[in-house]
């Protein structure tokens, strides 16, 4: 089949968030089995990605259309404008069988539903957490739905709910159960085998006797990560061989946090990595004796699969789309508050036979659950019924 991806975020920027990982992940399965996969993204990261925009380029097998676009352009944050994207998209749009959203609120998505419906293509909608038009930019985002957003999602042949929370999100909106299918995102379940254990720790100097809390993603508000810091200085009153360690891309609310930890004479024992890629991300899920994230909301955390895939047990909050798997079996769910979250954290520093526990449960919970090949079979069985 001859598959279009539309997404705003795509390899190299994972720093953007779960969104562009599981998107490449995607297409690169579908490439693999032989399909004909297209990708429509932009060039849009926080960091010079340094590719080609505008023209087709070959990506793992996948043809990618990077899309220039004028958000570099403002001193302001604006979301994504892929200004050249209409001149590809109502040329190419008539070569594909399917089409496949993700995201749905964004100007890229906009103007290829109008061209697939213009032009007959069937299309599906993935909006990956973004159903609701809440949190930031509020009003901003009811002004598309009025215009664009509500129309694209009761046109979508089917819309893909990552979790059963969001399938009455869905529903809140407009759309039928019946256009409604779960499909959760997916991991690679062999990778823990192509990593070397104790290596994050020597490479960032903590010894075998720290024991370490992580959060790896991204440095923002909704992900609680001042919650985190508020909680850890509870914590390190008494633990003194305990380190929190945070990986991820720097930012303005990462200086907040930098400020907080000096707030609480913990500076010390707060660290930021930067940003982690490939296996030295995993090997930092590997090392750590707990993985924690504690967002204010969440529908369905990629960070948390990782972690699992490498058999560390998780901490979330009760706002995580996933936390109803997570509880008493490859982790702990807490309410998003300081006192919940220390109490958890304690819990597994000092229980190693809860850790342990937790820790032999993941591998059948990801192999059980998120598979890579077996998510695949089923967005290839919906392409096809379209």
């Amino acid at each position: 089949m001859k598959v279009l991806q539309v997404s705003n975020f795509f390899k190299p920027s994972f720093e953007s968030g779960g969104v562009a990982r599981s998107v490449y992940n995607i297409s690169k399965a579908l490439a693999e089995k032989g399909h004909n996969i297209t990708v429509f993204t932009t060039n849009y990261s926080m960091r010079d990605v340094g590719v080609e925009t505008n023209k087709p380029l070959n990506v793992e097998g996948m043809c990618v259309y990077y899309f220039n676009n004028l958000r570099k352009f403002f001193p302001f944050k604006i979301p994504p404008l892929p200004y050249y994207a209409p001149l590809i998209v109502r040329k190419e749009i008539k070569n594909f069988d399917m089409v496949h959203i993700h995201e749905h609120r964004t100007l890229l998505a906009s103007i290829v539903y109008f061209y697939a419906k213009k032009n007959g293509i069937p299309y599906i909608i993935q909006s990956r957490g973004s159903v609701l038009p809440f949190y930031q930019t509020r009003l901003l985002k009811k002004f598309y739905d009025y215009c664009w957003g509500n129309k694209i999602l009761k046109n979508a042949k089917t819309v893909i709910a990552l979790t059963k929370e969001e399938v009455k999100q869905y529903e809140s909106m407009g759309i039928d159960k019946d256009k409604i299918r779960i499909i959760p995102n997916s991991i690679d379940c062999d990778r823990k085998e192509k990593l070397i254990k104790g290596k994050f720790r020597l490479d960032h100097g903590f010894s075998c006797n720290e024991q370490i809390i992580l959060y790896l993603g991204r440095l923002d508000k909704i992900k609680g990560l001042d919650i985190l810091v508020e909680a850890f200085a509870d914590i390190t009153k008494d633990f003194d061989n305990v380190k929190l360690v945070i990986v991820g891309h720097e930012s303005k609310f990462m200086e907040f946090l930098k400020s907080l930890a000096e707030k609480h004479f913990i500076e010390d024992k707060v660290v930021f990595t930067g940003p982690l890629y490939g296996n030295d991300k995993f090997e930092a899920y590997l090392d750590a004796d707990v993985y924690v994230l504690p967002s204010r909301y969440e529908t369905f955390p990629n960070t948390v699969l990782e972690s699992c895939a490498c058999g560390t047990p998780v901490v979330v909050t009760d706002r995580c789309g996933i936390s109803d798997l997570i509880k008493d079996n490859v982790g702990l769910v807490v309410k998003c508050e300081k006192t919940s979250l220390k109490v958890a954290l304690v819990e597994l520093l000092e229980n190693d036979e809860l850790r342990d526990r937790l820790s032999n449960n993941c591998t059948e919970f990801v192999n059980n659950n998120f598979n890579l090949e077996k998510i695949i079979s089923k967005f290839v069985e919906i392409y096809k019924n379209a």
